[in-house]
């Protein structure tokens, strides 16, 4: 399970929260569960504005968002998004060619084949120099190469997907884009939905939500429209809130979005699983192949050069 259910820790927050959309609408401060990671101490938890949101009932939960239950007129949305930014949980950060060049180019392998080329050159092996040197930019050339083409196949297949949700703007309903919610919109949920953001129910009928791709249960939850106090033993299992990246198995509702993108408990996960790439076992295993290649040749020269001073 990804939310333990124990070994979470409460802070008390008495001021303003400066994050999702209880800091850009002034929501009030409560109880703030962080979970703990297993490999680095990073910042997961359910946000703060949504375990407040959990437990209002009814009117005086619309006028803490802000919104009405017609929902936010255009402007206001506009204003909104200015001020939390794109409903998105990770944004990947795009590299330049020169900086994707030069990555390669840091490879170690390549910085061997380097070396022992230049020193080719300097003893006047002008051959083996210049067959390394090609060997480097036959390497370098098609690895850039492939992985330019991977990249813009990636991008076009991303292109390829729109994700909608049934939101009220102006009293109407209209389908838009998962990136253009805000917190304080009004969503509709129905049978297959995915849910796009941190949102509170505000009504509801036979609503079952399917929770295991942040939980791991393989059962939906029912959820209610109540107010919930809160939880005993972890915020996932509050019964009014549904969770971005949770996905309605079945019923109806109408909810109220808290907070959208990396405000989102989902959005804390992607954040900290994007913050850096791990390497790959095939790159470990070429990292220690060089260098154990590196230490062989260090130890020939030496024996060779005590042999040649005898």
């Amino acid at each position: 399970m990804t939310t333990p259910e124990s070994n979470h820790e409460v802070e008390k927050n008495s001021a303003t929260l400066n994050s999702g959309a209880s800091g850009a609408l002034g929501a009030p401060a409560s109880d703030n569960f962080q979970i703990p990671a297993k490999a680095k101490e990073h910042n997961i938890r359910v946000s703060p504005a949504v375990l407040d949101a959990a437990g209002k009932d009814g009117d005086a939960l619309l006028v803490s968002l802000h919104t009405a239950s017609a929902g936010l007129t255009q402007g206001e949305a506009e204003l909104r998004a200015r001020t939390t930014g794109p409903n998105e949980v990770a944004q990947e950060r795009q590299r330049g060619w020169f900086l994707s060049l030069l990555i390669i180019i840091r490879n170690p392998l390549v910085i061997l084949l380097a070396v022992l080329s230049s020193i080719s050159f300097v003893t006047g092996d002008v051959r083996a120099g210049s067959v390394m040197a090609g060997m480097i930019v036959l390497s370098v050339t098609l690895r850039f190469l492939q992985e330019a083409r991977a990249g813009a196949a990636a991008a076009k297949l991303k292109a390829m997907i729109h994700v909608t949700a049934t939101v009220v703007r102006d009293g109407q309903a209209r389908e838009l884009p998962l990136c253009d919610l805000v917190p304080g919109d009004i969503i509709n949920l129905s049978a297959g939905d995915m849910i796009p953001g941190d949102v509170r129910i505000i009504s509801a009928k036979d609503l079952f939500v399917s929770q295991g791709t942040l939980t791991g249960e393989s059962l939906p939850v029912e959820k209610f429209h109540d107010a919930d106090p809160k939880p005993q033993n972890s915020p996932t299992e509050l019964k009014n809130i549904c969770f971005m990246g949770t996905s309605v198995q079945s019923g109806t509702a109408t909810a109220v979005v808290v907070v959208t993108g990396v405000h989102t408990y989902l959005g804390s996960m992607a954040s900290s699983i994007t913050e850096e790439e791990t390497p790959t076992s095939f790159d470990q295993g070429l990292s220690r192949y060089t260098w154990l290649m590196i230490q062989l040749m260090a130890i020939i020269t030496l024996v060779q050069d005590r042999s040649f001073a005898e």
